[in-house]
């Protein structure tokens, strides 16, 4: 069992309707030393492929972007879940379906922040039915950027979203694979790599 896998039998919270809680140390209360270890090994598995740029979604992802970024020393640009005030009409912009939210989000990054010239790793603390990234490699896309790989920090197994992305083709890293959780026993099973 790793670091994320024991962090979350020890601290996670299993609801229902197929949802984990992790909010004490991934996404609401962050836990430094955690996420370091999770940036460190997303590194780690991502060696020898070429980055210089880091992409999450708004907002939980940011927290593992940042130190990602800082040890690559590349910019993280992460991708809007709204418009703004200052919102700029010159970006790209794509749908994603919030599993956790359950509800649809139009996302974009502006123009100048990604380029032809990115090879970009995508990153985020979950993937469930993989539409976050599935937005995230569409805006890629259409800045023309090639995208390097995907790091999560926890996947679960038992959705569809780390097969899609896998199936096409895409290297695809989490640190952590839920196999199943029970609500009633709050048991939870890793998928060995």
């Amino acid at each position: 069992m790793n670091f994320l896998e024991e962090k979350i039998k020890a601290d996670g919270v299993i609801k229902q309707g197929n949802i984990l809680k992790v909010d004490n140390f991934l996404n609401h209360q962050l836990d430094i030393d955690i996420l370091r270890q999770i940036a460190h090994e997303l590194k780690r598995r991502f060696r020898g492929k070429e980055v210089n740029k880091i992409l999450t979604i708004e907002a939980s992802g940011i927290a593992i972007a940042t130190l990602l970024g800082d040890l690559y020393d590349v910019p993280v640009v992460f991708a809007k879940k709204g418009q703004t005030a200052n919102s700029t009409d010159d970006k790209y912009v794509s749908h994603a379906y919030s599993f956790t939210h359950k509800r649809h989000n139009d996302v974009f990054v502006s123009r100048p922040y990604l380029t032809s010239a990115d090879k970009v790793l995508i990153v985020d603390d979950f993937l469930a039915d993989g539409q976050a990234c599935l937005a995230l490699i569409d805006i890629v896309r259409q800045a023309g950027g090639e995208v390097a790989g995907i790091g999560i920090a926890i996947e679960k197994g038992q959705q569809k979203g780390g097969q899609i992305l896998r199936e096409a083709g895409h290297h695809l890293e989490s640190i952590a694979i839920l196999d199943t959780m029970d609500y009633e026993t709050q048991e939870i099973t890793f998928r060995q790599a």
